[in-house]
């Protein structure tokens, strides 16, 4: 019975991907996450600058491990030892990488990026300034339109992961989103990327199983 449901997450995948090219972005199709690190070192060059986002997506494919390989220039944010100055200043570099690899909180079916940033340095790097920008993307994240992005925001991947990093958020505790203003808030910055200027900078791996938040 598991092929049907299957061939449905395909089909709502390549829906997807044709809507992410119309957009001027490049898609890219994979059916487990095992396929996503050949496919990023097919994309990235050897001795690139790269950075990434915070993301749950990266870590389940191993995707950190692959940029501390040494092939890479790696500005680490997670690197043991930072201080939240150096962190910050990683977070300014990212906007002259190579290459910044990050996920998405969401992707609709009409070609739509939608994120949510509290520091708001990952939605940036995603707008301007790095020659690529890769998304790891769960077919988990994929939802028909804007609205259906807001809302699973707010009810998934805003409390998840107020949860992860420990943030004093009202849906840390409840799992639910309210009404909030405290400095733990990661709900800040909205961004919708629609069509591109300039084609094929983003680049969209959608991956056929559920990864991250």
């Amino acid at each position: 019975m598991k092929e049907f449901l299957g061939e449905v997450l395909t089909q709502r995948m390549q829906r997807t991907a044709k809507a992410l090219e119309k957009n001027r972005m490049e898609a890219y199709l994979v059916s487990s996450k095992e396929e996503v690190l050949p496919l990023i070192r097919s994309l990235l060059h050897p001795q690139d600058v790269v950075a990434v986002g915070g993301s749950v997506t990266l870590d389940e494919c191993g995707v950190l491990e692959l940029l501390r390989c040494g092939d890479y220039q790696f500005l680490d944010r997670y690197a043991p030892g930072l201080t939240a100055e150096e962190i910050g200043e990683i977070y300014r570099k990212s906007f002259f990488a190579d290459a910044y690899l990050c996920s998405s909180n969401a992707v609709t079916e009409n070609g739509e990026l939608y994120n949510v940033d509290g520091n708001a340095n990952r939605v940036a790097a995603m707008t301007f300034g790095p020659k690529q920008v890769i998304l790891v993307v769960g077919v988990n994240k994929i939802v028909p339109d804007l609205a259906a992005a807001e809302r699973r925001v707010q009810e998934i991947a805003a409390p998840a992961n107020c949860k992860r990093l420990s943030c004093k958020t009202p849906c840390a505790v409840t799992g639910r989103c309210a009404d909030c203003s405290g400095d733990g808030r990661i709900c800040c910055t909205a961004v919708i990327h629609r069509q591109q200027r300039e084609a094929g900078r983003i680049k969209v791996i959608l991956v056929g199983e559920e990864l991250g938040f």
